[in-house]
């Protein structure tokens, strides 16, 4: 832990200009901490802006007691990451290292400044963005993850941390070092997550661990919307960002990671802007935080199970355990998921040695092995790239006798070019082998079967759309693809058959499934909706 501290990269102070201090004065009041005094706690929430007249603040080791870092907050100085934009919580320590004045600002009447003010805000969002990336880099965090290589559960909770930029620490219990070994004595050796000093969670989920970290939100204050977003990838992110941009109260409902499928994606070279290329978790997060910026919420991970219409032509949403939430129009963007092989075992080792998606976590599992990849799409053939770094030799499945139809050229050539990787066409995954953990699989194809031993599966295959929720409001294609625009008697292409439902991204019939696209849709359906809204409120005011 020291060790991190010592590593912390400082920034170099740029002062607030004094007309924007004085503006923060204007808002907020005159507080003084004596040395020692805790001014944030891990899971405090962050409701108030901190900007430091005098003293020092400092993070602390919530096992210890002592200073974590050498850099710490003085004059000039404010606290916060990027959190503080989504109403989250404190996921350090704070304390006064000496007696110290600061200025504490409302959040909502700072947040209110920050969109007055945008070179105020420009700043401030600059550095919360850089504190929390530099956070989840050096794993600056209360959260230890113990044994994702061993529990699938655990595992589960460390996927969602990563894909949302959640700083954590992770330990795998076959680790031998010190710093290991203390952390594992708090959890008994066995796989768990442990929160603050010594707070284990028992039965640990993605939806425990945010409840305790204010992502999944106390929406009891808020109920309804302007617009409900349900879908957090790049088309439903980019929605966030419009909608926000043109004063809509908008909330993005995700039920696993910001990001959607493309958060799985190692790195994707054919988006506009990015020669050398950018991940998708890392794309959908620069587009998450200008849709804070702008107020948009974001709530996770919460599935939405059931859409109803009310008499007044709004909507209601029910969430996985019963909460609801209203709002006067509805964006689907949930785009699609994998679709699941008919193989036996394999739900008894997703997780261990079978997963849908190649980041940094998964490949880990692959590293000096070979790995297996199924699938002829993009995101199949980024991941096979991806693994091929850590990986013995990586084996791409393929069905069909060609990458041509549904991978780009670019990707295909590559793939064919690179001798770590080998592509097995008119090939099937017919068998897994394995009991706690994927030990091999059988290759089917025309001329045979052949056993492969792997301790890591890839599965990236087919597409099958997320709307079993919108409770039939909506027509759909025979694959279950929502149809709007001309297919239902629309004049514009993201309007549905129901007044007030609309649609973008993957998840809509006739879409182009690309990343570019789907954001090009997000961006453009919010005109849409704003003049839908717009009708909607002329209309009930001539009417009362």
């Amino acid at each position: 832990m020291e060790q991190l501290g010592q590593d912390l990269e400082t920034m170099r102070r740029i002062p607030l200009a004094d007309a924007h201090v004085d503006a923060i004065c204007e808002i907020g009041e005159e507080k003084t901490f004596p040395a020692g005094h805790i001014v944030a706690d891990l899971g405090d929430p962050m409701d108030t802006f901190v900007y430091i007249l005098e003293g020092e603040i400092e993070v602390v080791d919530p096992r210890s007691g002592e200073r974590l870092m050498e850099a710490s907050l003085g004059p000039t100085q404010f606290m916060g990451e990027i959190g503080f934009l989504n109403a989250g919580v404190h996921y350090l320590k704070m304390r006064a290292a000496r007696d110290t004045r600061v200025i504490e600002a409302p959040r909502t009447a700072m947040l209110d400044l920050m969109s007055r003010v945008p070179e105020l805000s420009d700043h401030i969002i600059t550095v919360f963005a850089a504190r929390r990336r530099k956070q989840f880099e050096l794993r600056n965090s209360a959260v230890k993850i113990i044994g994702a290589d061993r529990d699938p559960q655990v595992q589960a909770v460390e996927r969602f941390m990563s894909r949302n930029r959640i700083p954590f620490q992770s330990f795998d219990l076959d680790a031998r070092d010190a710093e290991t070994a203390k952390v594992c004595d708090l959890s008994g050796h066995e796989p768990s997550v442990i929160i603050g000093a010594d707070q284990k969670l028992d039965d640990p989920t993605p939806r425990k661990v945010a409840q305790y970290l204010g992502l999944d939100l106390n929406i009891c204050s808020q109920r309804n919307f302007d617009l409900l977003i349900v879908g957090g990838g790049p088309a439903g992110v980019a929605a966030a960002v419009y909608a926000g941009s043109e004063g809509l109260e908008a909330l993005v409902v995700e039920d696993t990671a910001v990001g959607g499928q493309a958060g799985t994606s190692s790195r994707i070279e054919n988006y506009m802007g990015f020669p050398t290329g950018i991940s998708g978790t890392d794309l959908t997060w620069r587009g998450q935080i200008q849709a804070l910026k702008f107020g948009t919420r974001f709530v996770m991970p919460r599935r939405v199970e059931g859409l109803a219409k009310r008499k007044d032509g709004s909507f209601c949403a029910t969430l996985d355990d019963g909460d609801e939430i209203c709002a006067n129009a509805i964006l689907v963007s949930t785009g699609v998921q994998y679709r699941r092989l008919p193989l036996e075992k394999l739900e008894e080792l997703e997780g261990a040695g079978v997963f849908y998606s190649a980041t940094e976590m998964e490949s880990r599992f692959c590293s000096g092995t070979q790995a297996v990849v199924i699938g002829g799409g993009n995101s199949a053939g980024q991941a096979a790239m991806y693994l091929s770094r850590s990986a013995a030799h990586v084996h791409l499945v393929v069905r069909s006798d060609s990458l041509a139809a549904s991978m780009s050229s670019y990707l295909s050539s590559r793939l064919e070019a690179d001798p770590k990787v080998t592509i097995h066409y008119h090939t099937k995954v017919t068998a897994l082998r394995g009991d706690d953990w994927l030990e091999g699989v059988t290759f089917k194809t025309p001329d045979g079967e052949s056993r492969h031993n792997t301790t890591a599966l890839f599965i990236m295959i087919g597409a099958a759309p997320n709307t079993d929720w919108l409770s039939g409001l909506v027509e759909t294609d025979e694959k279950g693809f929502v149809l709007s625009g001309a297919s239902v008697g629309r004049e514009t292409p993201f309007e549905t058959g129901t007044d007030g439902i609309f649609a973008v991204g993957d998840v809509r019939s006739g879409s182009v499934k690309r990343v570019a696209s789907a954001v090009g849709e997000g961006s453009v359906v919010v005109s849409r909706i704003w003049s839908y809204l717009d009708e909607r409120k002329n209309a009930a005011l001539s009417s009362s």
